[in-house]
């Protein structure tokens, strides 16, 4: 793809939106969809559908209700706001006020968008744990923002003495996810509550993306430190409802943090999308207050998908090394058989074995070298996905 360099006069694009590069994880969706019969173990989308009583609360809803299609309130429709508090109080003991820190968001995206442009000015570092989900990288840059990269340790875990190191007069933030995108790390409540002290010794904020709080596999939720009074001034929280529920394409998420915080937080909010979808808010309360056997349902048949996925990498030891997910859906496993870049290995896998995945060092440093794995596919495309793989990898041992 031409960058705009390509085209300096004709499209004087700013140098804030030339200095961001595009996903490679819908890059390698792009390219796979030029290329016929491709399988993948990119994208981190399960293949669940949106659970039934969802559609038929948000069939009914638009045809009775002629408010349905119009915009809501900017922070959302009041009920969904207090039916998010009161949910964030029964799963995390978080208490906030849904009229002053709760705004619905067009998905966890515009959530981080928001608050990353609230919180970042020109000049200003941003701490990303590395490998680290792509998108933060970007955003950071979009706001005139650095990212510092602090690799994670051997088995995903943070490097907090290095963590402390790389704090400067110009850190402003620390981001993390919690299970995190792509490592399927979950990190310690004692990690995140030194994050968190530190944040308070240095000024700095603490954006926790708590998309794949559910999808821990031994274990409790991972402490969300908005939950604790003496940091409730350094955290901003962000929550998606895409994965849990199956409602990736509803695109409805939200922020949560102290009134002051949510003051500055809805200028960028109201500015770029005015609100969320109203049909996806109420798809989004009827998911909160529906049955939730179908996130249990789910979260067992992800379980089944991520033992099939480290079965047949165990099968690949020579060739793939990883450390087990301990939450979320993704596996980064490091290849044994190159030293070419995880671009190359990447585009080569997908245009000679047909597999899509995702190169490591798009995830920022200490990803190089890796690919990472989704496990959300049916576990009869995750079978024909490592069944090409294998014949892709004797071929090449061959050749």
């Amino acid at each position: 793809m031409l960058s705009a360099a390509h085209f300096p006069h004709r499209y004087p694009v700013s140098r804030r939106v030339r200095n961001i590069a595009p996903s490679a994880t819908k890059e390698m969706a792009l390219v796979a969809a030029g290329i016929e019969g491709c399988v993948s173990l990119g994208q981190g989308v399960p293949s669940f559908a949106t659970p039934t009583h969802i559609v038929e609360a948000v069939t009914r809803v638009l045809q009775e209700d002629p408010g349905s299609g119009k915009y809501s309130l900017q922070t959302g429709m009041a009920a969904l706001r207090r039916r998010i508090a009161a949910y964030l109080l029964a799963e995390k003991n978080i208490r906030v006020d849904p009229e002053r820190e709760i705004c619905v968001t067009v998905g966890g995206m515009e959530a981080l968008l928001t608050t990353i442009l609230t919180v970042v000015d020109t000049g200003d570092e941003v701490i990303l744990p590395s490998p680290t989900y792509a998108s933060y990288i970007e955003q950071i840059t979009l706001a005139g923002g650095s990212p510092r990269f602090v690799p994670l340790t051997d088995t995903w875990g943070l490097d907090l003495p290095a963590i402390r190191a790389a704090i400067t007069p110009r850190t402003r933030a620390l981001i993390l996810c919690n299970p995190g995108n792509p490592t399927g790390t979950v990190f310690s409540d004692d990690e995140t509550l030194a994050l968190c002290r530190q944040a308070v010794a240095d000024n700095f904020v603490i954006i926790t993306d708590e998309a794949y709080d559910y999808m821990v596999y031994d274990g409790d939720m991972p402490l969300s430190p908005l939950s604790m009074d003496e940091f409730r001034d350094h955290v901003i929280s962000i929550y998606s409802l895409s994965k849990k529920y199956a409602l990736t394409g509803w695109r409805v998420g939200w922020v949560a943090a102290a009134g002051g915080w949510m003051e500055q937080i809805m200028k960028v909010h109201d500015a770029t999308t005015i609100c969320a979808p109203t049909p996806s808010q109420f798809a989004a309360l009827a998911a909160l207050d529906g049955d939730q056997s179908c996130v249990a349902a789910m979260r067992a048949e992800l379980v089944k998908r991520k033992e099939l996925c480290c079965a047949r990498l165990d099968r690949l030891s020579s060739s793939f090394a990883y450390v087990p997910p301990k939450g979320a859906f993704y596996i980064m496993a490091k290849y044994l058989f190159s030293q070419a870049s995880s671009q190359e290995i990447a585009t080569r896998i997908l245009q000679e074995a047909r597999v899509i995945t995702i190169p490591g060092g798009s995830f920022g440093t200490g990803g190089e070298h890796h690919l990472r794995l989704s496990f959300g596919g049916e576990p009869q495309v995750i079978d024909e996905a490592f069944d090409r793989l294998e014949a892709w990898l004797a071929k090449s041992a061959a050749a």
